[in-house]
């Protein structure tokens, strides 16, 4: 293709999810945005590069499960999206917003982890026939989850957007030590496994034309980060990744993209701060208790969410601490 990978790239205004400008796709030709769907709102934080935000709530019926920044990457062959959603009707959703950008076929669903707000919506995308990419690790994590994460949707919204939820998972898998390129044409997202850290099953994707990263829920800003995985090998990893050299990030949870690698110091602090205040709490025989309901509370203005979070932060990390 002749056409640059960023001419057809236009940032599109959007207003209740309703596209306002015009839509162009790479072959010039107006993108059909006449669907039943509504489109998820976006952001194109760099060229061919998309995120949607979600807030910094639990999942409830007032937000339908949009709690997580989900996207897509363009290039001038196909799509990849990078997460897609808490429920089917989200993935539908972020479906429709990539045929309001792009004809371009959808050729890869990525998940970064197991987490419903991150994979729930990858039923949507079953007609597009694409490979499903996640971690080693994953399609275990989502066996051993099914029934409570399906169940515990139903819960939390109702029949409606929970209807056709099923696990989807994945076709190709990333090894930790071997990352995982794919070439969407003019562009390489490079697929990175990661050792036990917010999960067990953590990638990231480094789109590497731009030099924007997907971290998943590796990286939390504003909401509080929930630890399911190891907080020591969380802390590591965050470590880690500061030495990547790359121009922006999408977190899991927070704005659209971050400056990097400034993005990663309020995660680390909040960890490392769990850590210490539970290893004083154990080098005086504390209890498990104490450390629930002390460990961490100097960092409790800095979170939305830390309430309901932080207490079992520091439960895990008192398990893990308590054989360190």
């Amino acid at each position: 293709m002749s056409v640059s990978v960023f001419s057809f790239l236009k940032r599109p205004m959007l207003m209740g999810g309703v596209a306002l400008a015009m839509l162009v796709s790479p072959s010039g030709v107006k993108a059909d945005t006449s669907q039943s769907v509504t489109p998820l709102s976006m952001e194109m934080v760099a060229p061919g590069v998309y995120v949607h935000v979600g807030v910094h709530e639990d999942p409830s019926p007032g937000n339908q499960g949009d709690i997580s920044n989900i996207g897509f990457v363009i290039g001038t062959s196909g799509v990849a999206v990078i997460d897609s959603g808490d429920n089917p009707a989200l993935g539908h959703r972020l479906r429709a917003a990539i045929q309001g950008v792009t004809d371009l076929p959808i050729l890869y669903v990525i998940n970064t982890h197991m987490h419903p707000d991150h994979v729930l919506g990858n039923v949507a995308f079953r007609g597009d026939d694409p490979e499903y990419i996640g971690h080693a690790r994953l399609a275990a994590a989502l066996a051993d989850r099914e029934s409570f994460y399906l169940n515990a949707l139903k819960s939390q919204l109702g029949a409606t957007p929970a209807a056709g939820a099923e696990i989807i998972p994945p076709t190709r898998i990333v090894d930790i030590g071997a990352p995982v390129e794919i070439d969407l044409g003019g562009r390489v997202l490079v697929l990175t496994a990661y050792p036990t850290a917010h999960t067990d099953n953590d990638l990231t994707v480094l789109d590497q034309l731009t030099g924007t990263l997907w971290a998943g829920d590796l990286i939390f800003i504003e909401r509080i980060p929930s630890l399911d995985g190891s907080l020591l090998g969380w802390i590591k990893v965050l470590h880690g990744l500061r030495t990547l050299k790359v121009a922006r990030v999408i977190p899991g949870h927070g704005p659209a993209s971050a400056d990097w690698p400034q993005a990663t110091f309020a995660a680390t602090r909040y960890l490392e701060t769990l850590a210490g205040d539970i290893r004083a709490i154990l080098d005086r025989n504390g209890s498990l208790k104490e450390a629930a309901l002390s460990a961490g509370q100097g960092e409790k203005e800095n979170w939305v969410l830390f309430e309901e979070y932080n207490g079992g932060n520091a439960t895990a990390g008192y398990v893990e601490l308590e054989w360190e």
